[in-house]
């Protein structure tokens, strides 16, 4: 298609043309099927809001039975086959190919998002090699590292190009409903990535709770994505889910969205999108990047969702504040909670609720792991406030539970387990890590702490993370947030992490990335990130200040604390103040 005829082309409407179902389907591919009978499918957009292609559910089953004719010959049923996850037409292509041949698609994330080529190759040799691909797809531009990561095992890397040249067979071999989807790997390992198994039945499952019961999809519902399709977020969230339920998807790619965040909310406004996903990083990058140099108009936007990453109160609050005179709601916040081992989704907050706050007394959470409300007597260093994440997923159910797992009752901290029909039967040939996290009766461990609110769950932190210090629970993203909130202008993100002994013995390290190497500069955000962790946190901290960019991030967003302390731990994180400078933040005499 030319350029001129990119120009002179329409974005695919919102209207479906076929009556809405919500994802009451077996198979992905008995959802394409009744999609394609409709007028709806992708757009996909520039860095400036210019539509670049469109993908109708039509075109994409009909490419998608063309490239599974050629796929079915090349590779025996159930398969691996790895597929570079762009944000292009290519990759729905190949992905609903797989579907019809029955090759089970493994999304792989693309080289910009791990921090340097050779951490990339390692990551993808790793995923390779646990998933025992067949063949890995990719666009031809990125077929060189490919190559590179890929040298030294047997495994062909084919543009997709090359597939379109295959030569096409009769047959096609969907999958049933009780087969497999998917490998979706885990975005934080710092070893070995974990595969996670995605069932036709699971997926189907999450997609039906997530479109009739979280976002509660309706005839006039538009969505519009920024998010990695290789993260369960894009993938199911922003790819799959929309499709199950018929409807239209906005995309523009990642690295656009980072380098032009408000092209985002450009979108939602020009094309009246009504849902919206982001983990809290994403608001809060609106809010800086802003120049005020245009009009939007998001009183369209119903549900602008957080997911991916712990929700953070204060930038929202911040996001709210600046884009609520232009039409966005208080009550389109929709904080939920899920992971990539339960599909995507385990609760939703209630629609129009917005964020719903709950203060707590951290000195007595501390102690007893009690979520009480922080009052009149709570000093304010002592207080923190977390966000209900919302209610379960009708046929799934959460327990807290104690690590004797005793169910616990209501502000009682505890282990986050879930059960129900969205919930991965494990991870692919990783017996080892599947017994440790799934219990034969279907209960799955998540890693997360949290606790009830009456009915809705409040996720605290990972237990992982946990800093056990003189008989304290100190979680890490307490002091990285007093950290950003010192310096929130010329800091950027902050990582904190254990270092040295056990016990009391142990330090507390704080990174904290800079804008600036002025060291005048340096020297003020040092004395008053210091001064903020002495007054809210109150355990001996070492703080370095370090250049932008220095943080791992995974896939979805989240900070990697695991992969961050490695790197430091090797000696590849440059202090920008003199070596000497690195100083205890608080003394024993000043603690709280």
């Amino acid at each position: 298609m030319s350029q001129a005829d990119v120009q002179t082309q329409m974005p695919l409407p919102t209207l479906r043309g076929i009556t809405l179902r919500h994802g009451d389907f077996d198979t992905l591919c008995e959802a394409l099927d009744y999609a394609a009978d409709g007028e709806t499918g992708f757009n996909y957009f520039d860095g400036k809001a210019q539509l670049k292609s469109t993908l109708s559910y039509a075109e994409l089953r009909a490419q998608a039975m063309d490239m599974a004719k050629r796929l079915v010959p090349f590779a025996e049923k159930n398969a691996r086959i790895g597929i570079a996850a762009v944000s292009t037409p290519d990759f729905a292509v190949m992905f609903f190919a797989c579907q019809y041949a029955g090759l089970v698609a493994a999304p792989v994330p693309l080289p910009v998002t791990l921090g340097g080529r050779s951490s990339y190759e390692r990551q993808l040799q790793r995923m390779a090699d646990t998933g025992d691909f067949h063949a890995l797809l990719t666009p031809e531009s990125m077929e060189p590292i490919m190559r590179s990561a890929l040298n030294d095992q047997a495994i062909p890397v084919m543009s997709f190009q090359a597939v379109k040249d295959l030569p096409k067979g009769e047959e096609l071999r969907p999958f049933g409903k009780d087969d497999l989807c998917y490998i979706q790997y885990s975005s934080g390992s710092s070893s070995s990535p974990k595969g996670i198994i995605g069932t036709q039945s699971s997926v189907c499952a999450n997609c039906h709770g997530i479109t009739k019961h979280g976002m509660k999809i309706q005839e006039m519902d538009r969505a519009t994505s920024w998010l990695p399709l290789y993260h369960d977020m894009g993938l199911i969230g922003f790819m799959i889910a929309p499709l199950v339920s018929q409807m239209t998807v906005d995309f523009i790619d990642p690295q656009d969205f980072t380098r032009r965040p408000i092209t985002w909310l450009q979108l939602i406004s020009d094309n009246k999108g009504t849902l919206s996903y982001s983990p809290t990083f994403g608001y809060e990058l609106c809010v800086r990047r802003w120049r005020d140099d245009r009009e939007l108009d998001l009183s369209s936007w119903r549900v602008a969702g957080i997911g991916g990453d712990m929700v953070r109160p204060e930038p929202l609050t911040a996001f709210q504040d600046l884009f609520g005179g232009m039409g966005f709601g208080e009550g389109s916040f929709t904080p939920s909670y899920g992971l990539a081992e339960t599909t995507l989704a385990a609760t939703f907050a209630p629609h129009g609720q917005g964020l719903l706050k709950h203060t707590i007394d951290m000195a007595r959470y501390t102690r007893t792991s009690e979520a009480v409300e922080a009052s009149d007597v709570t000093r304010e260093e002592d207080r923190r406030t977390f966000v209900a994440c919302g209610k379960v997923l009708p046929d799934h159910e959460i327990e807290i539970r104690d690590f004797d797992d005793n169910v616990l009752e209501q502000k009682m901290v505890g282990r986050v387990c879930l059960r129900g029909p969205s919930v991965s039967p494990g991870y692919f040939r990783n017996t080892q890590a599947t017994e440790a996290a799934f219990s034969k009766d279907g209960w799955l461990d998540t890693g997360d702490a949290g606790y009830w609110l009456e009915d809705q769950l409040v996720v605290t932190g990972r237990f992982k993370d946990l800093i056990l210090w003189h008989g304290r629970n100190i979680w890490p993203q307490d002091i990285e947030w007093a950290a950003q909130a010192a310096a929130p202008h010329r800091g950027g993100r902050a990582c904190a992490f254990a270092i040295g002994g056990v016990g009391d013995e142990k330090d507390i390290m704080l990174l904290l990335e800079c804008r600036t190497r002025d060291q005048k500069v340096l020297d003020e955000i040092y004395t008053a990130v210091t001064a903020a962790i002495r007054l809210e946190v109150g355990v001996p901290v070492r703080l370095m200040l370090v250049p932008k960019s220095t943080m791992i991030i995974t896939s979805s967003g989240k900070l990697s604390r695991a992969r961050v302390k490695a790197k430091f731990l090797d000696g590849g994180i440059i202090d920008l103040q003199a070596k000497e400078n690195l100083r205890v933040v608080t003394e024993s005499s000043e603690l709280g």
